[in-house]
């Protein structure tokens, strides 16, 4: 029996270190990336005015988090009606569709559904595979999972313009939660707006995982990691490095002031990982990054509970 608690003990040793050498391996294939603040002021609640461009040429994977913003636990009473006061959209381009909802993919647990608006700024339409059915012309594709006897939805994709969303499940003190600040991943492009041209979507229910092939070439993976009530993980995977000339990643907010805003603040490690730096987002000139965070740091009266943001992991590896 001694020989037996010595052989465990060491193992469990053994286990300890190996775990250890993979953390500081994980640690040391960490890689910083370039943030560029394009932003602009506005009046309007409803643009997005503020736009982070994340630059690399050598990122092949990451991770993203949605978080609950810590001023959570004191929301009493949510805002997220929209506000157009000092919005003027009447030059946005528009296309015309005809509207519809489809339910691509449904389990007990999980459901994928496609939206298609009557309007939308862009005409391309593009497809979506869930296994040997196709369907196209969606304008937005929501995740929803089942949480407490109820539906949530925890992740949005829109299709024509590569912009996606994510929320937390809803916290204890509040029964729904508002999306806030979205995020694009692959090649980013700009006609009147950025965008990233999607060619194909592809979801596997089994993995919870997007894969998403490129119109100017490439393709990426973004897989739903992990879900609670205070954050959902994403896990991403580029088949490729970005070219030198496009950012591999961008963040779109919305600022008018600090208490009319999705997101405010920026923060950031740098070349000395133990440093956390912050900055207001209209005064953020940009940094080199091994980590980043978009938020607020007081409640704001637009979409009180949207979450804020975290990209972090960087790594020029596969996964």
């Amino acid at each position: 029996m001694t020989g037996m608690k010595t052989s465990l003990s060491r193992m469990a040793a053994a286990a300890v270190i190996l775990v250890a050498v993979a953390v500081q391996s994980a640690r040391a294939d960490d890689i910083r990336i370039d943030v560029a603040n394009a932003s602009e002021h506005t009046r309007c609640a409803e643009k997005d005015n503020v736009y982070l461009k994340l630059n690399s040429p050598s990122v092949r994977r990451f991770t993203i988090e949605a978080v609950h913003p810590a001023y959570i636990g004191t929301v009493a009473i949510d805002r997220a009606a929209p506000d157009f006061t000092n919005c003027d959209m009447s030059k946005d381009p528009s296309f015309a569709f005809e509207k519809r909802r489809q339910t691509i993919y449904e389990t007990e647990e999980w459901q994928l559904v496609g939206l298609t608006f009557p309007s939308f700024w862009r005409p391309n339409q593009v497809p979506v595979r869930v296994g040997g059915r196709v369907e196209t012309g969606f304008h937005l594709l929501q995740v929803w999972t089942r949480y407490q006897e109820r539906a949530e939805e925890v992740l949005v994709l829109y299709p024509a313009d590569g912009y996606w969303r994510a929320r937390p499940l809803p916290p204890a003190n509040l029964r729904w939660s508002a999306y806030g600040s979205s995020f694009m991943i692959g090649p980013i492009e700009s006609d009147s707006r950025p965008f990233v041209d999607i060619r194909e979507i592809v979801f596997d229910p089994a993995t919870r995982t997007f894969t998403l092939q490129f119109s100017a070439g490439g393709s990426a993976t973004l897989k739903l990691a992990e879900l609670n009530q205070d954050r959902i993980v994403l896990d991403v995977d580029l088949a490729q490095p970005a070219a030198a000339e496009r950012p591999f990643a961008a963040l779109r907010s919305m600022f008018v002031g600090e208490n009319n805003s999705d997101a405010a603040h920026f923060g950031w490690r740098g070349a000395d990982p133990d440093v956390w730096m912050q900055s207001p987002i209209m005064g953020f000139t940009g940094a080199s990054v091994s980590e980043l965070w978009l938020g607020r740091t007081v409640p704001s009266r637009h979409n009180t509970s949207a979450p804020d943001m975290v990209f972090r992991n960087f790594s020029s590896g596969p996964r």
